[in-house]
């Protein structure tokens, strides 16, 4: 019997002509616009910049601003009150005011200070614009101090090579160069953010096809009465509640066999770790959302009230898993969430397996949590659904 209403369901999905599209045709938009847009670097920053010095120090600084990819240079201003001026049309995002006297300060040994005005209307912008900025502030000073121990090394050749017993014993010999640091990704070592987004956007479309559409299908069938007819028949309950799972369980696991193959073909990732631990976490994920939405179904009445209780439910789970912001950030209660945030689970695991390759010893303990809250949620699913005969 069960084998029969399965064959019902693939029906259904065929005979409908928006329901094939949505399938095959939003995941591929998907995979191909949103790893372009969906991307938390900031540039184009607009900056402009105060020379009051117009030296050699200074004029570096806007070179380096000029020659970064995350910047674009404003032009300069003759003062900071009209460089403000422009930050306040929307012109400019942030202002860079260089004093008098930089560069001789720079050359002296002494550390001149530089103001940083950044527009914090958009927070995250203003932040990580000040933050690029005084990154390259500071990697122009440390170059200059490099001249300068280098000119010094020089001269104390030179005296060294003159013969002079007083050059081993100047305090100028003991000068050495600053030390330089040096960062290695070890796993995503180009940092492209498109590495981290793409496991992320295979959840995201496991969430919105394996949750939405059995929420929908199932009160689709109770306004137009076909449910009623389902409800008379000796139909069980679990091979009801299978039946409307196992098919969206298997476009689940379609869709995500084309995103890996869409990663391959248009961005050049594949998975570090073994495939199936990545199906492993698609069917558990696929398991609660499905479960989820036959329960929000069993509690609604119309299809409008199930997209918005769903809705609800999946824009929290999302917003709070640590898809877009690290959940340490978070406050406490909300961190709290993250315990029975299936989704907070699926993020982490399957960021291990594809991005550093890990194993099933590294991710026993998300496969757990989420093996538990999907069984939960199905049992809930069956115990909800109420048949009148």
């Amino acid at each position: 019997m069960l084998s029969y209403l399965i064959q019902k369901e693939f029906l259904q999905m065929r005979r409908n002509a928006f329901m094939p599209k949505i399938i095959f045709i939003f995941p591929i938009m998907v995979m191909c616009v949103m790893p372009w847009v969906m991307n938390q670097e900031v540039r184009n920053i607009v900056v402009d910049v105060v020379d009051n010095d117009r030296s050699q120090q200074s004029q570096q600084i806007v070179h380096r601003i000029e020659a970064s990819p995350y910047f674009f240079f404003g032009g300069q201003q003759p003062s900071y009150s009209a460089a403000l001026k422009d930050v306040e049309r929307g012109k400019a995002d942030i202002v860079l005011v260089v004093p008098q006297n930089y560069g001789r300060d720079m050359v002296n040994g002494r550390q001149p200070q530089l103001l940083i005005a950044a527009n914090a209307v958009n927070g995250t912008k203003g932040a990580i614009g000040s933050s690029y900025l005084s990154q390259i502030v500071l990697s122009a000073e440390l170059n200059n101090v490099e001249c300068r121990v280098e000119n010094v090394e020089f001269a104390t050749a030179t005296l060294a090579s003159a013969g002079s017993t007083a050059a081993a014993n100047s305090p100028l010999s003991t000068l050495h160069s600053p030390l330089s640091i040096q960062t290695a990704s070890l796993y995503n070592k180009t940092m492209s953010y498109k590495v981290f987004m793409i496991p992320a956007l295979m959840g995201i479309l496991m969430m919105m096809l394996c949750g939405f559409l059995p929420a929908l299908n199932i009160v689709g069938e109770k306004e137009v009465g076909t449910i009623e007819q389902i409800n008379v028949t000796p139909v069980s309950k679990w091979a009801f509640i299978l039946a409307k799972l196992i098919p969206y369980w298997v476009v689940g696991l379609v869709v995500l066999s084309v995103c890996l193959l869409l990663s391959w073909a248009v961005y050049d990732i594949t998975c570090q770790g073994p495939l199936w631990l990545v199906y492993l976490l698609a069917v558990l994920l696929a398991l609660f959302f499905s479960s989820l939405g036959l329960i929000v179904s069993n509690y609604s009445d119309t299809m409008q009230q199930a997209m918005l209780v769903m809705w609800f439910f999946v824009v929290c789970l999302m917003l709070l898993s640590g898809l877009f912001t690290p959940t340490r950030s978070m406050p406490a209660w909300a961190y709290a969430t993250t315990y029975v945030n299936p989704m907070h689970y699926f993020i982490d695991a399957i960021r291990t397996v594809f991005v550093r390759g890990g194993d099933m010893q590294s991710i026993a303990h998300q496969v757990l949590a989420l093996a538990g809250l999907a069984s939960a949620t199905s049992l809930w699913a069956v115990l909800s659904y109420r048949k009148n005969s």
